[in-house]
């Protein structure tokens, strides 16, 4: 017998690092040993490659069999290893030609009958291969389509373990995948939801346009997560680079549809009040992505905000100021990209009635001062439009006239975006929400109107410095969306409505 050395990928956040896979058979009892910090699954793996390689045709050695996983010092955790473990005893008892392991990096989990399965992390374990000048990858068919958006990379799908065999004893025999990488971008973004579909709340359709973080405040039934869920559908497309990072972070994750390759929609995600802050912000002793990361790109819904824990909330204040978060563990820290758009949802009071014309609120006002005392200043500091929903109206409900489609915005939102794009082609930034003071000072030029009206409100309604940055923040993005290069008296106008809870209630 012999030594076999395997080389493969293992994951630490979201990003790969190479692992060297040593399978040593030698004489002793039938024992196998795998060292190397491996976690459960990884442990539980010899139970599923002996099966394997018994029902693939091989023979299992009836010696002591060693694995160990290069560097040791560095915990491993997940079922991508069991191809490579399985390949490994087979070549250290010379049943397959081993001369050309080295050449290939062996990603794969195999099934009690040698089928290969989908893996989790395809995609930056790939691109990180690639990094490390190993490009050539042998990998699960169904990980295909997600691994072919790397560059300049060679990829053998195969479907078993005898399949692998088969290749390995005579690689000539059978070419590298065929990709089409201009096929990559062609994609459809087919949204089930549209803004047509929304009866009235014109004034909360206009405010969702800037792409600025958004509260919403209404009673039950205005059609606040009607709204939330229909915002992905007027952003602007997934440029190349952004659809690798989401599909980097969903890969992870596991959270790709089988044989999907690369993410095309804006994501969408909405947790419930009850999630841990944990899971909200990503974690573990191995950190893993969060909502807030699997959101990257995308829309971050918190329906009810008064009803999530203070933790969660306030764990928030980092990925908002700075498009990331930062984990930190002993072994080292993480950062995960967490650049999204959020959107807040919550009644006016407990009961839900407090603004409500038509129904009596049953709320007396120390209940609805705790309710709102539930959101922090910080946080309100960080999000720049706080808007009022008022209850639909039955003329509204039966109106028969087509509404505003979603693509129609979003031709008007895709235009006000390039001219944020070339504003800031030097600044590190995309869009005017992520502006700080000193671009504010820069770009935010008013007219003399606009400044009157701006001094006025300062004065008579109180608002304080941090309103005065979002409301020229917010009356940018309205003259852009009306192509003006100056903000003018209506834009700050419109601007001041967006600043609702900073006003008397």
């Amino acid at each position: 017998w012999m030594l076999a050395k395997i080389l493969s990928f293992g994951l630490l956040g979201i990003e790969a690092y190479p692992i060297e896979i040593e399978v040593d058979v030698s004489r002793g009892l039938p024992v196998i040993s795998v060292v190397g910090l491996a976690d459960t699954a990884i442990r539980e793996s010899k139970e599923r490659v002996k099966s394997a390689i018994k029902n693939s045709g091989f023979d299992w050695p009836q010696e002591r069999i060693t694995i160990s996983l290069a560097p040791s010092d560095t915990k491993k955790e997940g079922t991508s290893f069991d191809l490579g473990i399985a390949l490994g005893i087979l070549a250290a008892t010379e049943q397959i030609n081993s001369c050309r392991l080295k050449e290939f990096c062996i990603l794969g989990e195999l099934s009690l009958d040698g089928q290969l399965r989908q893996i989790q992390g395809a995609l930056p374990i790939v691109i990180s291969a690639t990094k490390h000048n190993l490009k050539q990858i042998i990998l699960p068919q169904a990980n295909a389509k997600e691994a072919e958006i790397a560059p300049d990379v060679l990829l053998w799908p195969l479907r078993s373990l005898k399949e692998t065999v088969e290749f390995l004893n005579n690689p000539e025999a059978t070419p590298p995948l065929f990709i089409d990488r201009t096929a990559l971008l062609q994609h459809d973004c087919d949204y089930p939801v549209d803004f047509c579909e929304v009866k009235g709340q014109h004034s909360a359709k206009r405010a969702i346009e800037g792409g600025h973080n958004i509260l919403m405040i209404g009673p039950p039934g205005s059609g606040k997560t009607m709204l939330a869920k229909r915002i992905p559908t007027i952003m602007p497309d997934l440029t190349l680079t952004e659809s690798l990072e989401v599909t980097k972070i969903h890969s992870v994750m596991g959270m790709l549809a089988f044989q999907q390759g690369i993410v095309t929609l804006r994501p969408f995600r909405d947790p419930h009040h009850t999630i841990s802050d944990i899971a909200l912000v990503g974690g573990g002793s191995i950190p893993r992505p969060g909502e807030i990361s699997l959101a990257h790109q995308g829309v971050l819904f918190l329906d009810e905000l008064p009803e999530f824990h203070r933790n969660c909330l306030e764990a928030l204040r980092q990925p908002l100021e700075d498009g990331t978060i930062r984990i930190s563990r002993i072994i080292k820290s993480f950062n995960f990209p967490a650049s999204f758009m959020l959107v807040c949802a919550m009644n006016p009071c407990p009961c839900g009635y407090y603004t409500d014309p038509r129904k009596h609120c049953r709320c007396n006002p120390n209940k609805i001062q705790n309710y709102m005392g539930k959101i922090s200043g910080p946080l309100l500091d960080r999000i720049d439009i706080h808007i009022e929903l008022p209850s639909i109206q039955y003329k509204e409900l039966t109106d028969t006239k087509d509404a505003e489609t979603s693509l129609a915005i979003k031709m008007r939102v895709e235009k006000a975006r390039l001219i944020q794009r070339e504003r800031f082609s030097n600044e590190g930034i995309f869009y005017n929400a992520r502006m700080n003071s000193k671009l504010i000072k820069k770009h935010c030029i008013l007219d003399n109107g606009a400044k009157s009206l701006l001094r006025m409100a300062m004065t008579d309604l109180g608002f304080s410095g941090r309103a005065y940055d979002k409301i020229l923040k917010v009356s940018r993005t309205i003259a852009d969306l009306t192509g003006s290069s100056l903000i003018q008296e209506k834009d700050i106008a419109e601007a001041i409505q967006y600043r609702s809870l900073d006003r008397q209630w």
